[in-house]
C-alpha cells in the first residue's frame, strides 16, 4: 500500500488553475508524479467518511455538471436510491464530441489520475463496485494513457480488493466506444455501453433508477469527476471561493478559431469573454470578432456586444443561450454566417441516429434549405421555410440533437437575417478565399 498524507485544510490557495496546474510538468501522468503532489489525499481523506456524507459534501460545494445543462453533481448523486439490493453503477461520459470541445481529451491524457481518482470517490459515495470511463474509440493515445493509468492503480491498491483497508472494493473499466456523436447523449451512451447500437432511450425511467444493465446508474462528464478530487482536500469553502454563488468553482474553458491563441484557459465560472480574449491575445491581428459560441454549436450563438456576459451558467442562461461545455469559437468577420451554420448543421444531419422522425427528416430538409441559401439559388420564401422547419425539429425530438440543431439557425436568424437576405440576391457576398474557416471546400 501506497503512504499518502492527509490533506491540511486550506493548504492549497483558492485559485485557479487547479485541474490544468500540472500540465506542463514533467510526465505528469505518471503515478509516482501525481502522488508526489496532491494526488489521492482527497479520496483518502474521502474514505474516512460516510458515503452519504461524500455526496452532502459535494451537494455544499455547489459543484455543477461540466459536460453541458450544469445539473448539480452531488444531486445526481443523491438521487441513486439505496438499500434496493441491486448493483450500482458509475460511468463516465468521455465521448468528447461537441464541434469546438476540446478539454477533456488533453486532462486525460496529461493527468489522467485525476479522473481516476475522482471515480473512485464518486462510486464510494453512490455504493458502487463498478465504474466505467467511456472514451471516443478514435483516441488511441488517450485510451492507452488511461488504460495505463489504472492498471497502475490497481498494481498498488487503488482499484480493487479493499481499497486503503476501508473494506470498499471497485473495479474500473476504460471502455473504447464507436465513434459517435449521439454517444454524448447519456442513455444512448448506456446503450452503447451494453454492446447495442447507440439510441437514446424514451424516459422515464431515468438511468438513476434504471441505467446500464437496468439498474441505478450515475452518468458524469470527465471534468465533473474530476473535480472532485480537489474538493475532498480542501472543502466546501474553498470551492467556494471561487466562481459565483450560484455557479462555484473553477473550469476549463476551449477557445478556438479566429484567436491568436487557441487552447484551454482554466478559470473561475463568471468570467467574461473579454477577459479571457486578453489572455489568449485577442481575436487575430487585423480583424475583429463578428460571432462566437459559447458552448459549442449546439448553444445558439452570440455577437461581440455579449463580451462581457458573464461566462457561468445563470448570466449565459439569461442572455439567451447556453453554458453547455464552454467550447468557446470565435469568427472574426471574414467569416460567411451562413457557410458556418451550414456547415454545423450538416455535421447534426450526418450524426442524427435516425430514431426519431423530426430529427431524422428535420436535419436533411434544413440542410437542403441552407445549400440553397448559400448558392444564391433560393426564393425569398426559403428563408420562412427554414424557420418553420426548424421549428418542426426543435422541443419535438426524442433527445436533446434536435434542438441543437437548431440553435445556430435560430440564433443566426436573430442577429444577421441580413446576411441571409443577401444571399438571395446571387449567393454568399464573402470571398472563401478570405476566411480561414468553413471556406468552401474546406474539410469538415
Amino acid at each position: 500500500m501506497i503512504a499518502i498524507d492527509l490533506p491540511t485544510p486550506g493548504a492549497e490557495p483558492a485559485r485557479t488553475p487547479v485541474l490544468s496546474r500540472h500540465w506542463s510538468d514533467d510526465e505528469p501522468w505518471l503515478l509516482r508524479n501525481y502522488v508526489d503532489g496532491t494526488g489521492y489525499q482527497g479520496l483518502k481523506a474521502a474514505l474516512q467518511m460516510e458515503p452519504d456524507a461524500v455526496i452532502d459534501l459535494i451537494k455544499s460545494s455547489g459543484l455543477r455538471g461540466r459536460g453541458g445543462a450544469g445539473f448539480p453533481v452531488g444531486m445526481k448523486w443523491s438521487f441513486i436510491p439505496q438499500g434496493d439490493g441491486k448493483p450500482h453503477y458509475l460511468v463516465v461520459n468521455a465521448d468528447e464530441s461537441e464541434p469546438g470541445t476540446c478539454k477533456d481529451m488533453p486532462l486525460m491524457l496529461a493527468t489522467p489520475h485525476t479522473l481516476v481518482e475522482g471515480v473512485i470517490i464518486a462510486a464510494y459515495a453512490i455504493r458502487a463496485r463498478h465504474a466505467f470511463i467511456y472514451v471516443r474509440g478514435e483516441v488511441a493515445s488517450v485510451i492507452r494513457r488511461l488504460r495505463t493509468a489504472v492498471a497502475e492503480a490497481y498494481g498498488i491498491g487503488l482499484l480493487g480488493k479493499n481499497i486503503f483497508g476501508s473494506g470498499f472494493d471497485l473495479d474500473l473499466i476504460v471502455h473504447a466506444g464507436a465513434g459517435a456523436y449521439i454517444c454524448g447523449e447519456e442513455t444512448a451512451l448506456l446503450d452503447s455501453l451494453e454492446g447495442r447500437r447507440g439510441q437514446p432511450r424514451l424516459r422515464p425511467p431515468f438511468p438513476a433508477s434504471e441505467g446500464l444493465y437496468a439498474s441505478p446508474t450515475v452518468v458524469n462528464n470527465v471534468e465533473s469527476i474530476a473535480s472532485v478530487p480537489a474538493i475532498l482536500r480542501n472543502g466546501v469553502d474553498w470551492f467556494r471561493e471561487m466562481g459565483t454563488e450560484k455557479s462555484p468553482g473553477f473550469t476549463l474553458y476551449s477557445l478556438s478559431g479566429h484567436v491568436e491563441r487557441p487552447g484551454q484557459y482554466e478559470a473561475p465560472l463568471g468570467i467574461t469573454l473579454r477577459e479571457l480574449l486578453d489572455r489568449a491575445g485577442g481575436i487575430r491581428a487585423g480583424h475583429e470578432l463578428k460571432f462566437w459560441t459559447p458552448g459549442g454549436s449546439s448553444t445558439p450563438m452570440f455577437t461581440a456586444e455579449h463580451l462581457d456576459v458573464p461566462l457561468d451558467y445563470e448570466g449565459v442562461g439569461g442572455a439567451g443561450s447556453m453554458l453547455g461545455t464552454k467550447a468557446i469559437q470565435l469568427f472574426d468577420e471574414t467569416t460567411c454566417v451562413v457557410r458556418a451554420v451550414l456547415r454545423w448543421t450538416e455535421f447534426y444531419k450526418h450524426e442524427s441516429c435516425g430514431k426519431c422522425t423530426p430529427c431524422r427528416e428535420g436535419t436533411y430538409w434544413m440542410v437542403q434549405i441552407l445549400r440553397r441559401i448559400e448558392d444564391g439559388t433560393a426564393t425569398a420564401e426559403d428563408i420562412g421555410l427554414l424557420e418553420e422547419t426548424t421549428g418542426t425539429v426543435v422541443g419535438k425530438s426524442f433527445c436533446a440533437l434536435g434542438d441543437g440543431s437548431g440553435s445556430p439557425i435560430t440564433s443566426s436568424l436573430k442577429y444577421f437575417r441580413d446576411e441571409y437576405e443577401a444571399h438571395l440576391a446571387g449567393g454568399c457576398p464573402f470571398d472563401p478565399a478570405a476566411s480561414t474557416v468553413f471556406a468552401k471546400g474546406a474539410p469538415a
